[in-house]
């Protein structure tokens, strides 16, 4: 007998996804975030060799301040979290969660023995009272790669993957790609970041994501 039953839209199979294996992915997601940046901070106070100025060039100066970006920067927090909440299997989490930590472990690796750090900006923070905040917590050391940027590229990339799978339409693919996009733009306009740290960021993520997704087979819409 033929089922009778039309195949759910793509926004309720991501509904129904998100509540498989809840526990573990509240759990797993807030702990990954909380040992990553305990890490970051640590060899960002702590740095063992000199650190290096990295370059202000003309890109740099074309991109202007935009405080305003900071939402767009913190947003970054809400964006990797959404495609391990999209994962319905406890063998694709760990997958994700292994790449990832592979991709941040790189980058610490790479903040550790090269410390580097962005020039500084002719801003005066105190009269931006959000980023005088942020500047108090990340003082825009560990700057090459950008792992703001490279785990925005992942996550991107991932998630893309997972809309796909779905059959979600192109405009949901294309605000994906926007909010990342956003994202890496918010790197520069915050000046916590600079244009180098941002390419080198970008291979980062490309690159391990690409590692990650290449067993499934499935082609990744850009």
């Amino acid at each position: 007998m033929r089922d009778s039953h039309p195949p759910l839209a793509w926004y309720r199979q991501l509904a129904a996804v998100v509540t498989q294996h809840i526990w573990l992915k509240a759990t797993v997601t807030p702990l990954f975030i909380a040992v990553f940046f305990g890490a970051y901070l640590y060899l960002l106070k702590s740095p063992v060799y000199p650190i290096t100025v990295m370059p202000f060039t003309v890109l740099d100066q074309y991109i202007g301040f935009q405080p305003r970006a900071i939402w767009l920067y913190v947003s970054l927090w809400v964006y990797v979290s959404l495609p391990p909440a999209l994962l319905g299997t406890r063998r694709e989490l760990f997958d994700y969660a292994a790449a990832m930590a592979a991709t941040c472990l790189m980058g610490l690796a790479i903040f550790y023995f090269w410390p580097t750090a962005v020039p500084a900006a002719q801003v005066d923070w105190a009269l931006h009272p959000g980023m005088d905040f942020l500047k108090s917590m990340d003082a825009g050391g560990n700057a090459f790669p950008s792992l703001h940027v490279a785990t925005a590229a992942f996550s991107a990339l991932w998630f893309s993957f997972i809309l796909s799978r779905f059959g979600a339409p192109p405009w949901v693919l294309g605000l994906n790609w926007a909010w990342c996009a956003g994202i890496v733009y918010s790197t520069v306009a915050t000046r916590q970041h600079v244009v180098v740290d941002v390419v080198a960021g970008l291979v980062l993520g490309i690159l391990a994501a690409h590692l990650s997704l290449r067993r499934r087979y499935v082609r990744i819409p850009l």
